[in-house]
């Protein structure tokens, strides 16, 4: 063996544990110029003994009533368009006090039976022959007012109220002095515009009744 051999297997172990030594604990690095630095400390929570001086239990009182509750007030719905017009025809639509008159006007003979005939074919329940009777006593006499009322209510009865209220229009236009037949002339038109939902027309035709 040489001597540069066994110097270096003497000097192995010494190179070895110099090198072992750069991987253990380091001592911390010196500070120029002032103090380490250090880190903060957390903040502390607050101890539970603070709150002992809390109350344990809260007491409410209620409030106290500064006078009498007002009286609820009741909210009605707003009728809606047809009970506006139920409620217009309500007042509007008083039932007209109808009753045909009996005429005791003197009548030509034939005219005069033809209307007897008219009058047995209503309480038969026949009204078109009772219709056709009083029709044709018109041809024989047409300004008779009173074939024109009787006429209208033949026509009242078979539910036709436009055409009963024009010939009773006829009727209070002919009557000329009869007062009666006039104003029963209209009491009829009144009732033709109750069967017809007229029902200002039917207040007009009372008020032109009550003034004969």
């Amino acid at each position: 063996m040489s001597l540069k051999q066994l110097a270096l297997i003497c000097t192995l172990p010494s190179f070895i544990a110099g090198c072992a030594g750069l991987y253990g604990p380091q001592p911390p690095a010196p500070v120029i110029g002032g103090q380490p630095a250090t880190l903060p400390r957390p903040a502390q929570t607050q101890s539970p003994e603070v709150n002992k001086n809390l109350p344990e239990t809260i007491q409410t009182e209620p409030l106290k009533e500064s006078g009498p509750m007002p009286a609820p007030i009741e909210l009605k719905p707003e009728p809606s368009a047809p009970e506006l017009e139920q409620e217009q025809e309500s007042e509007t639509s008083i039932p007209t006090p109808f009753a045909p008159l009996e005429s005791s006007a003197s009548l030509s003979p034939a005219v005069g039976a033809l209307v007897s005939a008219a009058n047995q074919n209503t309480e038969a329940g026949n009204l078109e022959s009772a219709v056709s009777s009083i029709e044709r006593a018109i041809r024989i006499e047409p300004r008779n007012a009173t074939l024109f009322y009787k006429l209208a209510v033949l026509r009242l009865k078979q539910s036709k109220p436009g055409l009963a209220e024009d010939l009773a229009k006829k009727s209070a236009l002919l009557a000329s002095s009869d007062i009666t037949l006039k104003k029963h002339s209209w009491l009829l038109i009144a009732k033709t515009r109750e069967m017809q939902k007229d029902f200002t027309g039917a207040k007009e035709a009372r008020a032109k009744a009550a003034s004969f």
